[in-house]
């Protein structure tokens, strides 16, 4: 398949809570939608996923059938693919004004914040598939666990190899439990894991705990287990324990692990997107990102996003979405409205500086308005939030 589909409001790149629910509200929003996702959720190896209110113990697979299910009645794209790369026409044609002005530009500016005169567009690019024309994107991406390299490690993830004490912790309460000693933060770990079970073991594998952790952890009930981890025990398909570099054998029900978190921001990458000193995307507190028209949610922008807090965060971008939207289609009725006006106008009844004329000022308006340019048509009142400030009280768009 090649060629350019039709330019659609917003193309959201992955399926995941916070794509979906972005897709679903900005198609409630009579917006177009086009959602991509290569079909490769990080959550798939759980059985499960809880707190969600309404959705707790639903498996993550069957959410995401159902919140496919719901877009397809509104009309919403949904393509399975890969996304190759973004072009940000906006972008470009704003970097070739400032080399004609003299290098003037956007430079600290603040996240968010649009330059003056830059209508962002896109072409999303697609493997081996169509391109795809939009006004806006919406990057939920996700992240990749980085697993250790612990034999039985990989292969026990998402079943009683576990990382998140909020999403698992209940579902082996009271049970014998562990702690990899793979991260800086696997102390703590260990800490707050005493909240579900007595029974509490640190393995600090190459960490080394100091004085006052190990009073910490003393204090608390957990215990630690001296040397380096062999591998997982495995038998009949479950974990039996944790086996040290001496052989010795630790029975434990379920291991928890600090994974590094890489996210999958490649894409916003190369859309220019500044990041925060731990390397992650800034966005605002609805997920726009420094670059002009594009916003980001879900664990590619907050990795300690549950799958609840990822679809809110879609939620957010949506609504941010649609008013930055309205807002440039009021701009170019506004010019389109004053290029019908002085239209309109005797020919010498309009002057400007003393010079310009009626009829060469209403062809730079119409011009500004461009060929796109159109007025909402939407009867009803609506209350919203603003995509900057406050509520927002007006004609439906």
């Amino acid at each position: 398949m090649g060629g350019v589909h039709g330019v659609t409001d917003v193309v959201v790149v992955g399926a995941g809570a916070a794509g979906l629910n972005a897709a679903l509200v900005l198609a409630r929003a009579r917006r177009s939608v086009t959602v991509v996702d290569d079909g490769a959720p990080r959550n798939a190896p759980a059985a499960h996923m809880h707190g969600y209110l309404s959705r707790d113990g639903m498996p993550p697979a069957a959410l995401l059938e159902v919140g496919r299910a719901e877009l397809a009645r509104y009309g919403v794209e949904l393509i399975n693919g890969q996304v190759d790369r973004i072009e940000d026409h906006g972008r470009a044609a704003h970097a070739e004004d400032r080399g004609r002005d003299g290098g003037r530009g956007a430079a600290g500016q603040a996240v968010g914040d649009r330059p003056a005169g830059l209508v962002p567009g896109f072409t999303v690019h697609l493997a081996g598939g169509p391109a795809l024309r939009a006004r806006r994107v919406l990057v939920a991406t996700g992240l990749r666990d980085e697993l250790p390299g612990i034999p039985g490690v990989r292969e026990r993830w998402g079943r009683d190899l576990l990382h998140c004490p909020y999403c698992h912790g209940y579902e082996v309460r009271d049970q014998p439990l562990g702690v990899l000693g793979t991260h800086p933060g696997a102390v703590a770990h260990a800490l707050l894991l005493r909240q579900w079970s007595d029974d509490v073991v640190l393995f600090p594998h190459t960490l080394e705990p100091t004085g006052a952790e190990r009073e910490r952890l003393a204090a608390r009930g957990v215990r630690i287990a001296e040397g380096a981890v062999k591998r997982l025990v495995v038998a009949d398909d479950r974990l039996r324990g944790v086996e040290l570099a001496e052989g010795q054998v630790v029975p434990r029900a379920a291991v928890f692990v600090f994974p590094r978190m890489v996210p999958r921001d490649a894409l916003l990458t190369e859309l220019g997107c500044e990041r925060d000193e731990g390397g992650w995307v800034m966005t605002d507190a609805s997920g726009r990102t420094s670059a002009p028209g594009v916003w980001a949610a879900g664990n590619v922008a907050d990795p300690r996003a549950q799958v609840v807090t990822a679809a809110g965060m879609g939620a957010a971008a949506a609504f941010a979405m649609n008013h930055d939207l309205v807002d440039e289609e009021i701009e170019r009725a506004v010019a389109a409205h004053r290029a019908g006006e002085l239209a309109h106008s005797p020919a010498d009844a309009v002057v400007v500086g003393g010079a310009a004329g009626a009829t060469g000022e209403a062809q730079e308006a119409a011009a500004a308005a461009g060929p796109t340019a159109s007025v909402g048509t939407g009867t009803g009142t609506c209350t919203g939030f603003g995509a900057d400030s406050g509520v927002v009280h007006g004609s439906g768009a």
